[in-house]
């Protein structure tokens, strides 16, 4: 029997257990819970773990068992979870937690004494092809070494796509696309794209449309997931390309399926991200 609760950050939904005491196969775990018709249903499934270099430690399993390195709605919901399972003091203001990518902290705002909303601190983006990373040759066969922004350029299914390239601790490909993002057709380009053999560990895919300079709407095709309501470190990439592209400024809103997420990125630095983090209900997994 394993206890769990369900958890929700603009409708990127997970598992999320404390395992720090636990061993499982937890790629068969999250494979089986994650199952939205036979299981309890979720994006992915989030551990609890102890760790040496932060208040708690997380990993991250997608809905097909695949471990992902980070995930920016995650790491909020792992925050508030702490929080109320009364793992840290309630009057606490941050929270350390450490992915396979980086060490996270995380700020709670408060309103009348409540949590309203968190803010984490998502890292720092990555340009360089063997850490996004992306297979990328120049006609001699050599690799191509990139320090800034990439432009990749394909044709997926008659559609021209340019793909900005960039890595928040997990690969992600974004798309800026001059129509409502609802016309694109994203069951389709999205698993290719995921796919392409250029990106070894396969990516994520974003596609937005610049609405303003602090507004921009995605949809997101999340590596080893499929299309979801929203995506923490896809909401980054977004905002970090749209900058570096001269779309939009340093504070952007990202409007998603499942809500709107804000990101803070300078033009060097790290990346901050905020918007809600939810309890659903919790339960019993009868392993």
């Amino acid at each position: 029997m394993l206890n769990f609760t369900k958890m929700q950050g603009t409708a990127n939904d997970f598992i999320v257990v404390d395992a720090r005491n636990l061993e499982r196969d937890w790629p068969e775990l999250a494979l089986a819970a994650c199952d939205r018709h036979l299981g309890i249903g979720a994006d992915s499934l989030i551990l609890l773990l102890s760790s040496d270099r932060a208040d708690f430690g997380m990993r991250i399993f997608n809905a097909d068992g695949f471990e992902a390195e980070t995930c920016g709605n995650g790491i909020r919901c792992l925050a508030r979870y702490a929080l109320e399972k009364g793992l840290i003091s309630p009057d606490v203001k941050e929270v350390t937690i450490e992915t396979v990518a980086t060490i996270n902290t995380v700020t709670f705002e408060r309103e009348s004494g409540r949590v309203t909303k968190f803010r984490a601190n998502m890292g720092k983006p990555i340009f360089s092809v063997d850490k996004i990373p992306v297979n990328l040759k120049s006609e001699e066969g050599s690799v191509v070494d990139i320090n800034s922004m990439l432009s990749y350029k394909v044709k997926v299914d008659d559609i021209d796509l340019t793909l900005n390239l960039v890595s928040m601790g997990n690969p992600h490909a974004v798309h800026f696309c001059q129509v409502p993002v609802d016309d694109f057709p994203l069951n389709v380009i999205g698993p290719v794209v995921e796919r392409m053999e250029v990106f070894p560990n396969r990516t994520n895919f974003e596609v937005a449309r610049v609405l303003d300079n602090r507004q921009l709407e995605a949809r997101v095709w999340e590596r080893g997931v499929g299309e979801t309501l929203a995506c923490g470190s896809g909401a980054c990439a977004i905002a970090v390309a749209s900058k570096l592209l001269g779309y939009a400024g340093q504070i952007v809103d990202i409007k998603l399926p499942g809500g709107v997420l804000n990101t803070e990125w300078k033009g060097d630095g790290e990346v901050v991200l905020g918007g809600p983090a939810v309890a659903v209900f919790e339960g019993i997994w009868p392993d």
